[in-house]
């Protein structure tokens, strides 16, 4: 058992320690009192507009998993409005660029992923290296020194850790990756996703405001009306394990079937070393370790990126396999799993989206939603993006506190 393996199933069990307390006991974890926010903070244009500069432009944002771009690979990232491209060279030193051919500013990769270790515009066939710098430009001695300030694609700040990519949409930028994921960084460090391969992904689009897509990752309040046929009868909706660790969080839910483990002694309960429940990573990204149907690990990576308006989003979807795909059935089974949790989503979770945002357009101004004791994971997480945009934050029992 890896080193990561054995840290995860110290975490495990000790969640398991507190869920099975509370389903002998009774309880869950719960905030110290509900939140209520305003509802222009999902339809109000001028705050959609502002975070898409200060928590999408200027925050250091998932690119990709690191086991996505090996040696000699690229992929492209454009989720932000801003073209990127993302490069690993022989080496094994990622960077990333404006997707930019600095002559006359058209598109320079045009493919999603692949490999190269070079690339040509296809406008006029300006060539470029994977560390940015310019190769060859057809008759350059033409130009009579306009190359000058042409001759490296522009920079954009990028790091890795803990097997995700990180990158910033705007040139010039100061990356901190330790003050952005805090005490979450442990956490991400023994989850084990540098060895995570890539089975399938796609795009989850929803007429809404990207926060209303977000926060139904973040409770489990609605499975029992929402998800009848699909989650309900899996999931207790009453009883909630919640940690937080600064901007970022873990959650999870009680799984209808562990009364029968509960109240016997720990060597006998189902321990698993992989990584499971609901991580948050801000501003938007969550990583799933499990599957709709009890039992299975994998991680599922959902990003969650607002378009020009304000009531569009689309969610970039990948599933992985922890270790690597281990044969055509296991393959199967991940890809099957990814179909199922779109399913969720798509018919469920994003239509109530779609619906709700709509009609909080109808409200009149000062209305407010509410944030239950339960739903302590959104009443941090939207306290996060309210700090990050330098906007007041919610409170509780219609409090707002000043912005700090």
């Amino acid at each position: 058992m890896t080193v990561s393996s054995q840290s995860q199933r110290q975490t495990q069990l000790a969640i398991m320690r507190r869920f099975a307390a509370y389903i002998r006991d009774g309880g869950s974890d719960l905030a110290d009192a509900p939140m209520v926010n305003d509802v222009s903070v999902y339809t109000d244009p001028a705050r959609h507009a502002a975070e898409r500069q200060k928590l999408f432009r200027e925050t250091p944002l998932v690119a990709a998993l690191s086991s996505e771009i090996a040696p000699g690979a690229f992929r492209t990232f454009d989720a932000t409005g801003v073209p990127v491209v993302v490069a690993r060279d022989g080496g094994g030193a990622i960077r990333a660029f404006l997707n930019i051919c600095p002559h006359r500013g058209a598109r320079l990769v045009r493919q999603e992923e692949g490999r190269a270790n070079r690339f040509t515009c296809w406008f006029h066939g300006w060539t470029y290296g994977a560390d940015g710098r310019l190769i060859a430009a057809p008759e350059a001695d033409r130009f009579c020194g306009g190359m000058a300030g042409r001759d490296h694609l522009v920079a954009l700040p990028c790091e890795e850790r803990h097997g995700l990519v990180f990158v910033i949409a705007t040139p010039g930028l100061a990356m901190d990756l330790d003050a952005h994921l805090g005490s979450f960084a442990a956490v991400l460090g023994a989850m084990g996703l540098d060895g995570a391969e890539r089975v399938k992904s796609g795009e989850l689009p929803v007429a809404a405001n990207w926060k209303y897509a977000l926060d139904t990752y973040g409770e489990g309040y609605h499975f029992a009306a929402l998800h009848k046929q699909t989650l309900a009868p899996y999931f207790r909706n009453d009883i909630t394990i919640y940690d937080r660790f600064d901007r970022c969080h873990r959650v999870s839910w009680a799984q209808k079937d562990w009364d029968s483990w509960a109240s016997k002694p720990e060597c006998e309960w189902p321990v698993r070393a992989e990584p499971a429940g609901v991580h948050y990573l801000y501003p938007n990204t969550i990583l799933f370790c499990g599957s709709v149907s009890p039992g299975k690990s994998y991680l599922t990576v959902f990003r969650h990126f607002p378009g020009e308006e304000v009531g569009s989003t689309v969610t970039h979807k990948a599933i992985y396999a922890f270790g690597g795909v281990k044969s055509p059935e296991h393959r199967a089974e991940v890809e099957a799993a990814f179909d199922a949790t779109a399913h969720v989503v798509m018919s469920e979770d994003y239509v109530t989206a779609a619906e709700g945002w709509k009609n909080m357009c109808a409200l009149p101004p000062g209305s407010t939603v509410v944030y239950g004791r339960q739903e302590m994971a959104l009443q941090n997480v939207h306290r996060a993006l309210a700090d990050g945009c330098g906007m007041a934050l919610p409170g509780p029992a219609g409090v707002r506190e000043a912005a700090r």
